[in-house]
């Protein structure tokens, strides 16, 4: 009897550790170098995307609307802060410019690797 509970017990745990290491897996992002980061769109006020490697899109929330996101002529500007790896979205120092000394934070909510299906989905003139 008390073997058939500890069994009961593992495979309920196991069950506990595989269903948080799926929601681990789907909410993971994977990490890049500033360096890596070859371009950038942004498709509203509120999002960026990142590309990365030439062949990985990068979707960044941000925390609220930008009045200058959408204008033209201006740039993305990011600042380096201890290490030049991103991770997460608490590694981005972003801010827009218009290269006349007018510029504007960004706060990063979330960043998030794109699927290549996700990435298809992205109209053509928004992808980086």
């Amino acid at each position: 009897m008390r073997v058939s509970k500890l069994v009961c017990a593992g495979l309920i745990a196991a069950g506990l550790l595989g269903a948080s290491e799926t929601a681990a897996a789907k909410t993971r992002t994977d990490c890049f170098w500033v360096s890596q980061w070859d371009g950038w769109s942004a498709p509203s006020p509120s999002v960026l995307y990142l590309r990365v490697n030439r062949r990985d899109i990068y979707r960044v929330d941000l925390s609220g609307p930008s009045s200058m996101l959408q204008s033209p002529g201006v740039h993305l500007v990011s600042k380096v802060v201890g290490t030049s790896s991103i991770c997460s979205s608490l590694d981005l120092d972003l801010a827009v410019a218009d290269g006349h000394g007018i510029s504007e934070p960004l706060i990063a909510r979330s960043i998030t690797r794109l699927t290549p299906e996700e990435v298809a989905s992205v109209p053509a003139k928004f992808r980086p």
